[in-house]
């Protein structure tokens, strides 16, 4: 009975023991696909002075690259799907083996739905998007990337679904009665027969991109014929939901790459870069900002267009298009994050406007100066009280008035001058004009 227990207890201290060998000799494993690469613990702290933190660091770091964690996080996560359970908060197992993005599910289910002024404000702010870059001489056009579960939602497990039309559609209604050019992927994709989206990702194939870029060049008046065929070659594709729930796993998805689109770019540049500048033989310039979805689309765009620049900004920086004198500017986003076109204004001087504040009800509001730079202010604030779904909000200054972008609550403008002293901002409430006056020393 001893020799058992001493047998257990010394089998047990080799396990524990094993991953801190390994790693001495392996090295540390890396980070996961959804992890940042942890920092290597240090005595000294970021002051200068002794890392009070440097126990608590040096267990972080060695849970977070030990020998083996991949695999075991991989042989976890293969156990947990037996259930039907995912080991990652990130992934939703469905059916058939097909992976789900799990931000996607308050769209899905309807949980959190934009509020109506939330969608008044994202349609508002393209079409102030749009107003700018027309004034430039520029076309403008406005997509979104539909959610994998909005399209294939039949492989989804049994949530129910939301009822009444998402915030895509409602904000596809606005978008028209405000008169910006918006290309509906919904529509392109769902009369589609063929599977455009891979199983194992959160986004479209290559195939799918191919789609999209024809319908946004279409509605910027450029032919191009991607979605009829192109050269190809099928590549294997590891899907980043694949790859945050089996970060050791082999992925056998493939993707239809093309190899022949005519079009040049700088050394080391890579399909996530927040940067891109390409060339072809094409004519036109174009701007367009874009997300993860863009990885697989911007090069059946830059094949098409003479000159372009994809940007992954987060504040799109509207004034790019002149400096580039774009002939087009485009904004693609997907569908779960539609609450970014307020929660992170674009950057471009807020347009001039006639309006009256004489005879308004007086209002409450706060504002403040945000930064200077190039002859131009930016200044950001709330109004107070109830404010009307469909209200624009103005801001008086210098004798002119300006239409601010609307934000998360509030509003923000990018305004001529140095700024300071007296402003006077202008907003609807049951129909009626709102003002108040506000000094910024």
């Amino acid at each position: 009975m001893k020799l058992t227990a001493k047998i257990f207890t010394a089998a047990f201290l080799l396990l524990c023991l094993a991953p801190g060998v390994a790693t001495l000799i392996l090295g540390p494993s890396a980070a996961r696909a959804n992890e940042a690469a942890p920092q290597k613990p240090s005595l000294a702290g970021r002051d200068g002075g002794l890392n009070v933190d440097v126990l608590s660091d040096t267990a972080d770091y060695v849970n977070e690259t030990f020998a083996f964690r991949q695999e075991l996080i991989t042989l976890w996560a293969r156990f947990e799907a037996l259930f039907g359970e995912s080991a990652e908060d990130g992934v939703i197992l469905g059916s058939d083996g097909w992976l789900f993005y799990a931000d996607e599910l308050d769209d899905f289910t309807g949980a959190r739905p934009m509020t109506e002024r939330e969608v008044f404000a994202a349609a508002r702010n393209l079409a102030l998007m749009s107003e700018y870059a027309e004034g430039l001489g520029a076309d403008f056009v406005f997509t979104a990337a539909p959610n994998k579960s909005s399209l294939y939602g039949g492989h989804m497990p049994d949530y129910p679904r939301a009822e009444g039309p998402s915030d895509a559609e409602r904000l596809a209604l606005e978008l028209e009665r405000q008169g910006v050019n918006y290309v509906n992927l919904f529509e392109l994709f769902g009369g589609e027969g063929g599977t455009l989206y891979f199983e194992h990702d959160s986004h479209w194939t290559s195939r799918g991109a191919a789609l999209a870029a024809d319908a946004i060049n279409a509605a910027l008046g450029v032919e191009s014929a991607y979605g009829e065929g192109y050269e190809y070659e099928t590549r294997p594709h590891t899907g980043d939901l694949f790859e945050m729930l089996y970060p050791s796993g082999t992925d056998g998805e493939t993707d239809d790459a093309p190899v022949a689109l005519a079009f040049t770019q700088g050394e080391g540049v890579r399909p996530d870069s927040i940067t891109i500048d390409t060339q072809s033989a094409q004519e036109g310039t174009l701007l367009m900002f874009r997300d993860s979805f863009g990885e697989l689309l911007y090069p059946f765009m830059a094949g098409s267009w003479g000159e372009a620049r994809f940007s992954r900004q987060a504040a799109y920086d509207l004034t790019v298009a002149e400096e580039l004198s774009a002939g087009a500017v485009v904004v693609e986003i997907v569908e779960r994050n539609l609450s970014w076109l307020y929660e992170q204004p674009a950057l471009f001087p807020a347009p001039e406007r006639e309006a009256d504040a004489s005879g308004a009800a007086p209002g409450e509001a706060a504002l403040g100066l945000e930064g200077a730079a190039d002859g131009y202010h930016s200044v950001a604030g709330t109004v107070s009280g109830e404010i009307d779904v469909d209200s624009p909000i103005y801001i008086g200054y210098n004798g002119a008035w300006y239409e601010a972008l609307l934000t998360e609550g509030g509003f923000t403008a990018v305004l001529p001058g140095e700024g300071g002293g007296e402003y006077e901002l202008l907003w609807y409430r049951g129909g009626g004009a709102i003002a108040a006056g506000v000094y910024i020393d």
